[in-house]
């Protein structure tokens, strides 16, 4: 048994508006399963194809407090296209945002809700991603993590080292999943966190018992309304197990 990486959750306070933001930032269809729920995909892409992680956004009232431990790199080919891409998100709502980083070549942004981003340079790896080039996870120990990510899923590790750790698509399409060893500890529920779900045929039960075989903890939560299953990583950072598709 195994999963995949298939998309993003994101809390939003208005769900359709920040939906209206990505959905032009990344040049992405906009759909809604039901009242507070905003769904982004590529135009034309056919779920759970790994060429693409795609992002829910979810109606919620709680106010972001800090910064998010989960986030979304976004890819360019050029400098003059990074250069436009900025501008662009600008005036889409964007602003520019400080989180420490310093003298970099990729710029650090905030959607309209204050979600952090960066607009990187153009790097060659990220050529074939699409317009996202990774889903970026704030840690702090990138060897722990994916230790359990590559026991968890059947994506490829690429890199693992004592400040980072990555892993793609096993079938080399697609976005990369990151983890970047930070001073800052978690101290909330991540605004921002990862939905894996199994595959067909799967059972949901013994996949969630292999993961916490893994690792994974149930985190203290009201699961009465809920048809998936929400774990935690080593980390504490918390993820959606879904049912099999």
């Amino acid at each position: 048994m195994a999963t995949r990486l298939v998309q993003i959750n994101m809390k939003a306070h208005d769900d359709s508006a920040l939906g209206r933001f990505w959905a032009e930032a990344l040049g992405w269809g906009v759909d809604s399963e039901g009242p507070g729920v905003t769904n982004l995909e590529p135009v034309g892409f056919v779920y759970p194809d790994p060429v693409a992680v795609c992002v829910d956004l979810i109606s919620h009232p709680e106010p972001k407090t800090t910064k998010n431990r989960v986030h979304l790199d976004l890819a360019t080919a050029s400098a003059a296209h990074q250069e436009e891409l900025v501008a662009r998100l600008r005036g889409l709502g964007a602003t520019l945002a400080d989180v420490g980083q310093g003298d970099v070549p990729w710029t650090v942004m905030a959607d309209p809700e204050g979600n952090e981003f960066c607009v990187l340079e153009p790097r060659p790896r990220y050529r074939d991603t699409g317009p996202v080039a990774a889903v970026v996870v704030d840690c702090a120990d990138p060897r722990e993590m994916a230790r359990f990510w590559d026991g968890a899923m059947d994506w490829t590790l690429h890199e693992v080292a004592d400040d980072h750790a990555t892993m793609r698509s096993a079938e080399g399409v697609g976005p990369y999943l990151e983890f970047v060893r930070t001073p800052d500890a978690k101290s909330v529920w991540n605004r921002v966190h990862l939905d894996v779900r199994p595959y067909p045929g799967d059972d949901p039960a013994s996949e969630a018992d292999r993961l916490r075989a893994l690792g994974a903890t149930d985190p203290d939560f009201d699961r009465s309304a809920i048809h998936w299953t929400i774990l935690a990583d080593p980390e504490g950072n918390e993820f959606c197990l879904l049912t099999p598709r």
